[in-house]
């Protein structure tokens, strides 16, 4: 496995890896939350997933993942092998040099186990935005340049971040630049030293298109926006140009996925994370329900209709029937890598799917 690649495990039909949402179900804490990624990253790491990423969110009661480098920091000291990164770092969110130090500080940690994943969106509503002290307007669904110059479009000032973010992890500002003399340490300036690879990620056709032009790795969010997975996909192979990062295009796709000793169970489960999303997009968001509260929740006839639409997209099931899922989705889309979320109410629901999915593909323990 090199930087990016990564290698398929028993009879799956590309990597699998885990996206990471720490999410907290009521009657639990955000400790709890946060010692369940340990353990799933060390089952991961156990039964051959080739990553573990952590999302950047915020002012949302039902994850506990506001910090992602301080929790992949917690995530390398309790695993030898696996990757880890974020899935994504919200870069408007964060001065350049910030990211550039708090990824150069893991690599050094952990070298050669680091990814930097990006998102362009604030990863959250526009007053926690403002809390984060953003300064720019949001406009989250500009198409400026893809290129690496001043965005034309108010508010989009992604491409030239991701600039100042990959100079400062290079430290190779050029002579006369105001940034020339400053240095993200732990970092090159201090010496040889590894540096962990840029993955752009997005939900849209802005982010596909630039990771394409810049020749880097390509993560959608298929999980909540599978009406565009493929021709997101498709944008980003027609603009890739080779770079010395990647010579040819490598997307991953996030995915929901779930799996249960039961049918029955699985649907218990998914309907936990249906109802949490209600309520998130209806401005109520809280910790993620019970089985029991989701079952007997009263759907309004609109929020039925999402919930349909939301559970179309997640492959939930016995873990025969999530493998057949997982192969039937990677065939349709022809992604490289398919990152897993399981989102469940409690720990052990979630530690229990990926046990059956690296079971279903015959993923021997190391």
């Amino acid at each position: 496995m090199d930087d990016i690649r990564g290698t398929a495990f028993g009879s799956a039909p590309v990597p699998l890896s885990v996206l990471d949402l720490v999410t907290v179900g009521s009657g639990y804490t955000a400790n709890t939350a946060l010692r369940t990624s340990v353990e799933i990253a060390k089952l991961a790491e156990r039964r051959g997933f080739t990553r573990h990423w952590v999302a950047e969110h915020h002012s949302m009661p039902g994850v506990a993942s506001s910090s992602p480098a301080v929790i992949l920091a917690h995530l390398a000291a309790h695993t030898d092998r696996i990757r880890l990164g974020s899935g994504g770092v919200m870069l408007p969110n964060h001065a350049p040099l910030v990211i550039a130090e708090q990824f150069g500080t893991l690599e050094a940690l952990a070298p050669g186990r680091i990814d930097l994943g990006l998102g362009r969106a604030p990863g959250t509503d526009g007053a926690t935005a403002a809390a984060l002290r953003r300064t720019d307007p949001l406009n989250e669904g500009a198409m400026g340049s893809p290129l690496l110059e001043r965005s034309r479009e108010p508010g989009e000032e992604f491409p030239q971040q991701l600039a100042e973010l990959t100079r400062f992890l290079d430290d190779d500002f050029p002579d006369g630049h105001p940034y020339a003399k400053i240095h993200a340490v732990p970092g090159p300036v201090q010496g040889p030293t590894g540096r962990p690879p840029i993955w752009l990620l997005g939900s849209s056709g802005f982010s596909a298109r630039l990771a394409g032009v810049l020749g880097l790795p390509f993560a959608f969010a298929h999980h909540f926006s599978a009406a565009n997975t493929v021709p997101a996909l498709d944008l980003y192979r027609e603009s890739f140009r080779p770079s010395a990062v990647l010579d040819t295009p490598y997307a991953l796709i996030g995915v929901s996925a779930l799996a249960a000793d039961t049918e029955e169970e699985a649907r218990r489960q998914t309907l936990t994370n249906a109802l949490s999303m209600v309520r998130l997009r209806t401005g109520r968001p809280g910790l993620v329900p019970t089985p029991e509260e989701a079952a007997a929740y009263s759907f309004s006839p609109l929020e039925r209709e999402f919930v349909d639409g939301w559970l179309a997209n997640v492959v939930s099931g016995t873990a025969e029937q999530v493998r057949d899922g997982l192969d039937a989705l990677q065939k349709r889309t022809g992604a490289d890598e398919l990152m897993l979320t399981a989102n469940a109410h409690g720990p052990q629901a979630r530690l229990r799917s990926y046990e059956l999915i690296a079971d279903a593909y015959g993923a021997r323990g190391a």
